[in-house]
Order: structure tokens, then sequence, then C-alpha cells
């Protein structure tokens, strides 16, 4: 059963990081630009489809390991704490333009759903999402890590789609203010190092469960 905090501190996270620029972002702006916004809501059910894939494979996966091996969890938890601060440091070191949309030829509908599928199936980000952050929010005293991980993963879809859905419908507008404003850039960088470099200490300094 999750609580207000791990639901409110899991949400944080999900919006920090859907907020952040990546492949997802990028093709979705560009899709919607270059081809319209049906177009690009048709690329973002790909994208959550790959959103629930991800979501079931790391729930699986990590309840199975968690059962099967002792202090397996606390295993994850240090694991995906140093892979927290290593995501903070090349956050924060990264060079060149990420805002940068490319112009992308028509596509039909079923190659739209694909693509985005396979674009967020691609994206480092999200696999750091589910095999590196989620852990971290996870109780085995508050019942079944199971069940907690599925409603972790649906929120964290609920989130990303709801804003992913918001940058489709105002694309042109959003690409726009990003090139004119490249120092925002720099500002997401270090926002997003200071964000996963709390996020590690604090994930190192829990006490073992």
């Amino acid at each position: 059963m999750l609580n207000l905090s791990q639901i409110l501190a899991f949400s944080l996270v999900s919006l920090l990081m859907v907020l952040t620029p990546g492949p997802n972002m990028i093709y979705l702006i560009s899709r919607s630009i270059s081809q319209g916004r049906l177009a690009g809501l048709i690329s973002l059910a790909g994208v959550a489809l790959g959103f629930v894939f991800y979501m079931l494979c790391a729930a699986f996966g990590i309840t199975s390991f968690v059962v099967a091996i002792p202090y397996a969890y606390d295993a994850i938890r240090i694991l995906g704490a140093a892979y927290l601060l290593y995501l903070a440091y090349k956050a924060i070191r990264s060079e060149g333009n990420v805002f940068s949309v490319k112009s992308l030829n028509y596509d039909q509908p079923h190659k739209l759903f694909l693509m985005g599928f396979f674009t967020n199936l691609l994206n480092p980000k999200i696999a750091v999402m589910y095999l590196s952050l989620l852990p971290q929010f996870l109780h085995p005293e508050q019942g079944h890590i199971l069940m907690q991980s599925v409603s972790l993963g649906l929120i964290q879809i609920m989130i990303s789609v709801s804003v992913n859905a918001m940058i489709v419908f105002s694309a042109a507008h959003i690409a726009q203010f990003l090139q004119q404003h490249s120092s925002w850039a720099q500002l997401q960088k270090w926002l997003m190092g200071t964000v996963l470099s709390a996020l590690a200490l604090r994930v190192l300094l829990e006490q073992r469960r």
C-alpha cells in the first residue's frame, strides 16, 4: 500500500524526468511540427505503450529478484544510488544543444505508432527511471512489491503522458521558446543534476531494510 509521501516524492521525480529534454520530447515536438497534432498524438500512444512495457518488465523482474535473493533490495538500492550519482555528473557535464528540432518526413499512422514505441523503448532515461529510480521508492514492509511497482509505474505513465500531450498540443510554441532561451538548457542540467544527487544521497543514508 503506497503512502502519501511515496506518491508525492515519486511524482515529483517523474515530473522532473519528463520535463528534462530527451528522445521522447524531441521526437514528439518534431513530429507534431512536421505532421500535425494528430500525428503527435498517435506517436504519443506508441510512447505510452513503451512505458507500459518497461513498467511490467521492471515490476515483475524486481519482484522476483527481491523475493529470490536475500538482501537483494539493498543491493539494488546501493547500485541505484551509485548510478544516480553518475547520471547527475553526466547531466551537469553534458554539452551540445538538446533542443534542436529535426524536420521529419510524412509517415502513416502505423509507422508513427511504432516509431513512438521504439523511441521510448530505446530511451535510456526511461530505463533509468524503472531500473534505478523506481526501486528506491519501494517499501517491502508496506505490502507486496509487485503491487507497489505497478502502482508507481501507473503514476509515472499518467504524469508522462499528460505532460507529453501538452507538449504535442503546443509543440510550435515550445520549440520557439527553447530555441530563443538557450540558457534554459543549462538551468535544466543543473536542476536535474542537483535532484539526482540529492536522491542518491538520501538512498545511501537509508538504513538497510
